[in-house]
């Protein structure tokens, strides 16, 4: 440091003045942490740093989330130039950065780092420069950067670079406690939105039924919130609607495509007939506002209880399985793309007679859930779990399938939804 520096702290040999700068440091900490907000605490330390520093102008630089840029978060002084960019690397501030360390630049007409373009644009001028990183275990999230020193020859020293880097330090741990803090707030504040969204999903799902009813269904949703749903309603005219679908996508997006989409069947299917008619209805109701190239693959119809028919149609969903009593399987297969792609899409009747057995429906996150081994069940592996439930009551044997499913610790990448209708409850 220059002789003439008389105006940086020093504490050698000066036990008062050592004494002085110690209360001062703690001041600096104390007033950095009396906010857990990441604007308050920048504008905390920003004022009380140009201040305490006795410089003329102070900014406090913070690498951008993707660490493409180092943009100005606050500044104090005569000049204001928030929102500045920088690229990594460039000038003093991305010099410090880069390289972690301290920079004084006394004379800035001398340093070819000095980016001139803010005093150009400005009319500030800039004589010295000290620049510190502000440093939090080990990892550089930005710099303070303090320009003309006021009082004595207007040049900074290494004691104010030492001070400097202190105050640093504290600053950016009150910055990182604060982001740290902001990110925990969010964090709950997403954890309720997801609950209530869960809450909502479930007010939309039916009501669990008893063993008397034909039609029983099932949703263990991967996430917190699910794309998969299922619905059925005995109607006025004896007959019973159901459906089960899957929307492309994951988290509120897909919910939220859900819960129109099972609104639309509902309303419609009181006033359909023909379970094609009912898809190609909400089809063109989903083309006119889905966005994101989401989509809906359905399964969705009408099961006659007197009769013992199911007719459904299927858009894109995975293959219906029809256990019969014999325990052999039939599987129907979609014969139409799913809804939401296009308005010119007709979708197909197809009808089942129970005579006695059971249809069972799924999404693929039943067949896609993995084994211990990595394996997916597959749709042996779905067939495999609903035959160690088929003695059960029909209202106990989804909850059967999905704990066989569940079991050897088995991975579900996707939500599982499964709907079943049970022949042996016709006509009750």
């Amino acid at each position: 440091m220059d002789s003439t520096d008389d105006t940086s702290l020093v504490t050698d040999g000066d036990p008062a003045l050592h004494e002085q700068v110690a209360n001062l440091l703690a001041e600096v900490t104390q007033g950095f942490a009396s906010s857990l907000n990441v604007e308050e605490t920048l504008k905390n330390a920003i004022d009380q740093i140009m201040s305490w520093m006795r410089a003329e102008a102070a900014s406090i630089f913070l690498l951008d989330e993707d660490e493409q840029a180092i943009i100005c978060r606050k500044c104090a002084g005569p000049v204001d130039v928030t929102g500045l960019k920088l690229k990594p690397g460039q000038g003093i501030v991305g010099q410090t950065m880069r390289e972690n360390a301290p920079q004084i630049v006394r004379d800035v007409a001398q340093s070819p780092s000095f980016a001139a373009v803010v005093d150009r644009d400005t009319g500030f001028v800039t004589r010295s420069v000290l620049c510190v990183p502000l440093t939090v275990r080990g990892r550089c999230i930005g710099a303070l950067e303090l320009m003309n020193k006021r009082g004595g020859d207007g040049l900074f020293g290494k004691s104010d670079m030492h001070l400097a880097t202190t105050v640093a330090a504290a600053a950016a741990l009150a910055i990182h406690n604060a982001r740290m803090a902001q990110a925990l707030v969010e964090q709950e504040r997403v954890r309720k939105e997801l609950e209530l969204a869960r809450a909502i999903q479930l007010s939309l799902l039916p009501q669990p039924t008893d063993d008397h009813f034909p039609v029983h269904g099932l949703n263990f949703p991967a996430r917190e919130v699910s794309g998969d749903f299922y619905d059925f309603l005995a109607l006025p005219d004896g007959r019973i609607y159901f459906s089960i679908a899957d929307v492309s996508g994951k988290g509120m997006n897909a919910a939220l495509l859900m819960a129109k989409a099972t609104s639309l069947l509902r309303c419609l299917a009181k006033v359909t007939q023909d379970p094609g008619h009912l898809l190609e209805k909400v089809n063109v109701e989903l083309c006119e506002t889905s966005s994101m190239g989401m989509f809906v693959t359905i399964t969705a119809g009408y099961l006659y209880p007197e009769d013992a028919v199911v007719e459904f149609a299927n858009a894109g969903h995975q293959p219906t399985l029809v256990r019969h009593t014999r325990g052999n399987y039939t599987e129907v297969p979609a014969q139409s793309p799913p809804l939401g792609i296009s308005p010119e899409f007709r979708y197909e009747a197809k009808r089942v007679e129970l005579s006695d057995g059971t249809v069972y429906f799924y999404t693929d996150g039943a067949t896609e859930a993995l084994d211990a081994a990595g394996r997916p069940l597959g749709r042996d592996g779905l067939m495999a779990a609903i035959e160690a439930a088929v003695k059960l009551p029909a209202a106990e044997r989804l909850p059967r399938v999905l704990a066989s499913l569940m079991r050897d610790r088995r991975r579900f990448q996707d939500d599982v939804t499964l709907l079943l209708i049970d022949g042996g409850g016709r006509g009750r």
